[in-house]
């Protein structure tokens, strides 16, 4: 049986953009920045290890450099006087950067958000894509966020919305 071109070209051919091999490859291959501010962090730590292991869902590394890391991973209690060196590392960040907010404290600062010393949410100064709510969520928790998070990076849409928004000066 002969094959058409047309037919080989359907079945062993793939047409994409660069964008959207791009996404595939950011969502599959993520490294994570720790910013652990508090008692989320240990189950942050609890994912990672072997019971959980959040690196077959490719968040293998974790990085101590902003300019390592593609998503920052933010648990626990965010004080205004931290807060100029929280958003200078989001900012050293390479582009495009994603934001996880871990936790009741990292969400709307939990049990001390009446502090006058105590950002009410990280979203408050910079932009957050994925929140996971609990005091302290459970590993399955992140770990069903980052797969979220990873769909999410993998839509077409992603990298030129973020774009969009830091050219139209968001403000964070």
């Amino acid at each position: 049986m002969e094959v058409t071109t047309e037919e080989w070209l359907k079945h062993n051919v793939i047409v994409t953009s660069i964008e959207a091999v791009l996404n595939w490859a950011r969502g599959n291959s993520m490294w994570p920045l720790t910013s652990g501010l508090a008692c989320c962090s240990i189950e942050m730590m609890h994912a990672s290890a072997s019971r959980f292991d959040l690196s077959r869902f490719g968040y293998e590394v974790f990085r101590p450099s902003p300019r390592q890391a593609d998503v920052m991973l933010t648990t626990g209690t965010l004080t205004w006087k931290m807060a100029p060196v929280f958003v200078k590392l989001y900012e050293q960040m390479p582009d495009p950067k994603f934001v996880v907010a871990m936790g009741s404290c990292a969400i709307s600062g939990g049990p001390f958000v009446d502090s006058y010393s105590v950002v009410p949410g990280i979203d408050k100064v910079v932009p957050v894509d994925v929140f996971i709510p609990g005091c302290p969520p459970r590993p399955e928790a992140l770990i069903h966020a980052m797969i979220e998070l990873k769909r999410k990076i993998q839509h077409p849409d992603v990298v030129e919305k973020q774009r969009i928004e830091r050219l139209s000066g968001h403000g964070w």
